[in-house]
């Protein structure tokens, strides 16, 4: 805006000073809509009043100012300015027009009865007209600087989208896009709507430069179908939160987001049986390691709702554990649960700890979540994830046994069928040690879920492709042929508490996720979603390119899911209990003293050998990746031999 313009200069002027000059406007306003009226009546132009209508119409005047003032009307920013101010100008002005009566017959003025109504007429014209004018010219910069998108969604939730993008600094709607046909080329709130068959042209028209998702919750629409037509569009595609959320008080109606990573999955979400799931955690003491993670912090969110009696939140993380602790009393408090929450700092490495945390608060169902899941991290730092995901295991089931926990359920992994990296051996021989306990008593109930790349988590690639698309690219895939199974966490998490419920020692059940995701459509995908085209070789000029880096250490081109081929059902459609191989308990214990010594000597090549002997199916892809042992770590020192005065000499 022009500082040398006479409206910045009224815009820059003080509060007091622009309300002062409001009334005076008003005031010439209400004296110009008097003249017209008695002129128009007459039918003069000439027209002018005798000294009674003077005192009539300077009191009408008056007062109408007065009653202004108490409406609030100048204390309405006339740049904010809503329609509820139509309101109170056509309020104020049916005052006035009476007002005029009554001072007409109090001075014995001549006013003829149709004039009132002309009077108002022209009075909430010029004053309201004229608010909303400046507001308009005031607006205008600000409204063309604003981005252009359409609101896909002509109900409730794209009303209340409109009116907030509106009064935001940021969009500007211009265009409904509706899923009804019989909608199209009708208006609603001023705009237009379009039909779904003319997105495109909507887009041409109004130069939108994204679509906002504001379906109803209700809506039956396939949203499958529904994404994969937008993919097609040269705009971005975002939504806007669930009305729960909203309701809740966790987001605003104007909080655009990225599409939902449900959207992406390509296939209906699993829906689990509520009632299974509280046969195990309604009224019940539950324990989940690992809390702070990414699956455990959403397996506590949907473990209280089933109104546990406690809830004991168990993570190595301080900052991890404050964080879901205080996530879980604000939920617990807004939905008025009375959830007794107990957040413990500990390591599952430390059985001592874990068995004292269990007996203290009684615990009777626990969800081990607690693991290293990064295969490239693990592959690096073989004894580290080893420890972690095998012994950690191991530790927490015994205390687990030794405290009476009803049920055990264990977070499995897909990369443990026929593992090619340290991180699905470690997790299918942490499968076996569980195994190998329910064969060795019947006191807890252990069961183990296997599930594929859970979209969202920490380390998906979700994410990353999101971050390296905002950043102009490349996005990074490993392979052109890559391809994994894929789950959101919210589908991960009711997996595990429908399979806590269902198991009765030693079974491993897994989800049928539908058809594998290749890697690289995902990528291309989000893309084309986020408003951006590929650059290949035939399309030079598109914004983001893919990059294939190659597969990093023990990555393998398919993910499976079950180690045999015969699975069982289950009453979930969509869950299956695997035949897997599985080993006594004196064998499983042989393995994991050996696992222990070659640990003690740090022997990362012994463990891989272990590994690959346990029955895991273990077959590695490359040589090993650990970068102590590959960077010289293999150096000796001195440590005293058991029951002997001399030292030996054992690898780092």
């Amino acid at each position: 805006m022009d500082r040398d313009s006479l409206l910045y200069r009224f815009l820059t002027l003080s509060r007091v000073s622009k309300r002062l000059i409001s009334v005076a406007a008003d005031i010439c306003f209400l004296a110009l809509a008097l003249w017209a009226s008695f002129a128009l009546r007459f039918e003069d132009a000439s027209w002018l009043p005798d000294w009674g209508q003077v005192l009539a119409g300077v009191a009408t005047i008056l007062f109408t100012i007065f009653v202004f003032i108490r409406l609030g009307l100048y204390r309405a920013v006339i740049r904010y300015i809503s329609e509820k101010a139509f309101l109170a100008v056509l309020t104020g002005v049916t005052i006035s027009g009476v007002s005029l009566i009554v001072f007409g017959f109090l001075v014995h003025a001549f006013v003829p009865r149709s004039i009132p109504v002309l009077y108002a007429a022209m009075a909430f014209l010029l004053v309201a007209g004229t608010r909303f004018a400046v507001r308009a010219l005031i607006n205008r910069p600000r409204h063309k600087a604003k981005q252009s998108v359409l609101i896909l969604g002509a109900g409730n939730k794209g009303m209340q989208l409109a009116s907030a993008l509106t009064q935001g600094i940021e969009y500007r709607p211009v265009a409904f896009v509706s899923t009804r046909v019989d909608s199209h080329r009708s208006l609603v709130a001023g705009m237009p709507v379009y039909s779904l068959r003319h997105i495109d042209k909507a887009i041409r028209d109004h130069g939108a430069t994204r679509v906002l998702l504001a379906l109803e919750d209700t809506s039956k629409i396939n949203r499958r179908e529904l994404i994969q037509k937008l993919e097609k569009l040269s705009v971005a595609v975002q939504t806007v939160p669930a009305m729960s959320e909203l309701i809740a008080g966790r987001a605003r109606i104007n909080d655009i987001r990225d599409l939902d990573i449900e959207d992406l999955l390509g296939r209906d979400p699993v829906r689990a049986d509520a009632a299974v799931a509280d046969e195990s955690l309604a009224d019940k003491n539950v324990m989940v390691t690992g809390a702070g993670g990414s699956i455990g912090s959403e397996l506590c969110r949907q473990i209280i709702r089933h109104r546990p009696r406690s809830l004991i939140i168990f993570d190595v993380s301080e900052f991890a554990l404050y964080a879901i602790e205080r996530e879980l009393r604000t939920f617990n408090q807004v939905e008025g649960l009375s959830v007794q929450i107990h957040a413990l700092l500990g390591s599952v490495g430390h059985r001592r700890r874990c068995l004292a945390v269990m007996r203290a608060f009684n615990v009777q169902t626990l969800y081990h979540a607690a693991a290293y899941k990064h295969v490239p991290l693990v592959e690096h730092n073989v004894i580290e994830g080893v420890q972690n995901n095998v012994y950690g295991t191991w530790h927490c089931a015994e205390a687990a046994i030794e405290a009476g926990v009803e049920r055990f359920v264990l977070v499995s992994t897909d990369k443990a069928v026929r593992p090619t990296n340290v991180m699905g051996a470690s997790k299918r021989l942490a499968e076996l040690v569980l195994q190998g306990l329910a064969q060795r008593q019947s006191s807890t109930v252990f069961s183990m879920v296997r599930f594929g790349n859970v979209l969202g988590s920490s380390g998906s690639v979700v994410p990353l492709f999101r971050d390296q698309i905002r950043d102009g690219g490349p996005v990074t895939v490993t392979h052109p042929d890559i391809c994994r199974y894929f789950m959101t966490i919210p589908e991960a998490s009711q997996l595990v508490l429908q399979a806590g419920s269902m198991g009765r020692g030693g079974e491993v059940f897994v989800l049928d996720m539908g058809e594998p995701v290749r890697i690289v459509d995902l990528a291309r995908k989000m893309i084309h979603l986020m408003g951006q085209r590929e650059k290949t070789e035939n399309n030079p000029d598109g914004d983001i390119e893919i990059v294939f880096s190659g597969l990093r250490p023990g990555e393998k081109l398919y993910e499976e899911l079950l180690v045999g081929n015969d699975p069982q059902g289950t009453p979930h459609p969509r869950i299956m209990m695997a035949r897997e191989v599985s080993l006594p308990w004196e064998q499983v214990r042989q393995f994991l003293d050996r696992i222990s010594i070659a640990s003690h000597k740090f022997d990362c090549r012994q463990i891989l050998n272990i590994l690959t002997e346990a029955s895991t199916n273990y077959q590695p892809n490359g040589d090993l990746a650990d970068l102590v042992w590959c960077n010289g770590g293999r150096c000796g020192v001195l440590l005293p031999e058991e029951g002997d005065s001399k030292v030996r000499r054992l690898s780092l």
